[in-house]
């Protein structure tokens, strides 16, 4: 896999640094005022009214908790607000991914050559499980979408250790964690991932908390399907009950292939099957650990409008979502 140059880590280290600066000159207030700003110009969540009802989770960072503009509000059904992990309010930057949108998610990795936890991201965690995503807990099947830009270098250096041309093995976008989760074992993700040595965007699932993970990997470059500065719908899909994952890329669905041989989610036996009945322990984006007790996988990216469902969508669900949300808004 080819290296990435030093100049360009410290090209996003210098970018996360005047972003920070640029919040703290700002202030809190007008830091709150901008979220305001924002959020006035954003109405309701754009998503189809048929999944309405399955959206547990909407992201579309424009809507700071109130009083908390370091947490973000839930535009779902669950009320599952997350903490902006480091970088605050700042995080929170003016970039539109389709018509009509406004602030999107920052994540970053700040400092490269440190074994520290400064790293920009964003989620959610309680190792007993989050209760208000009980959604999850013993689902037949998750989606997982949003818009997504690359912004910097990735994967970025591995802050865990001493080697300065070491890499990380995996950038990661968002997902459900596991109900057995330390931070980084997932239940449905989307992320890229190295695959015999290379860097493929994935959509990896775990049906059993105890038991084996399942990638499904784009066959297309991951550089062609993320390619810098440019904003990309992506999504992945998870059935629990017939052990099948698909993704997704501004609405059409991708060729793939499995990594894993066999039934590492046992599914082929009889019965009825389900995801682990354990609610999960949160949701993480741009990176693991939403509790912030470690860096890995960190994303130098934007995000917006990030959902998460309790279905499995069809390819024209993904399709017609992605056509909703790119139609020009009066």
């Amino acid at each position: 896999m080819p290296k990435h140059s030093g100049s360009a880590a410290a090209r996003v280290v210098a970018a996360a640094a005047a972003l920070a600066l640029a919040a703290l000159a700002a202030g809190p207030v007008q830091a709150a005022q901008d979220t305001g700003e924002a959020e006035a110009g954003r109405g309701a969540p754009v998503v189809l009214p048929a999944l309405t009802p399955d959206l547990v989770a909407y992201y579309d960072f424009g809507h700071p908790v109130a009083g908390d503009p370091a947490r973000e509000r839930d535009r779902g059904r669950s009320g599952t607000d997350i903490e902006l992990v480091n970088g605050g309010a700042a995080m929170r930057v003016p970039d539109r991914a389709f018509p009509g949108a406004g602030s999107a998610l920052q994540t970053a990795q700040v400092s490269p050559a440190t074994a520290g936890n400064d790293d920009w991201k964003a989620g959610v965690y309680d190792p007993q499980g989050v209760p208000s995503m009980g959604a999850f807990n013993a689902a037949e099947a998750a989606t997982v979408m949003g818009w997504f830009k690359v912004t910097g270098d990735n994967p970025a250096p591995d802050s865990n250790t001493a080697a300065p041309d070491d890499r990380y093995g995996a950038v990661g976008l968002a997902g459900v964690l596991a109900g057995n989760s330390d931070g980084h074992g997932v239940r449905a993700l989307l992320e890229l991932i190295e695959v015999d040595g290379e860097l493929r965007l994935v959509a990896l699932g775990r049906r059993l908390d105890e038991g084996a993970s399942q990638t499904f990997a784009a066959a297309e470059d991951w550089r062609r399907l993320l390619p810098p500065d440019e904003w990309v719908f992506l999504a992945a899909t998870f059935d629990y009950a017939d052990g099948t994952m698909a993704l997704y890329r501004n609405g059409e669905r991708l060729d793939g292939f499995y990594t894993v041989p066999g039934d590492p989610w046992q599914v082929g036996g009889p019965g009825e099957h389900r995801a682990s009945p354990t609610d999960p322990a949160g949701i993480k984006i741009g990176g693991s650990f939403p509790q912030n007790t470690r860096e890995r996988n960190p994303c130098n990216c934007r995000m917006d409008s990030l959902m998460f469902l309790d279905r499995e969508l069809t390819d024209g669900q993904v399709r017609a979502q992605y056509r909703l949300m790119v139609s020009p808004r009066p």
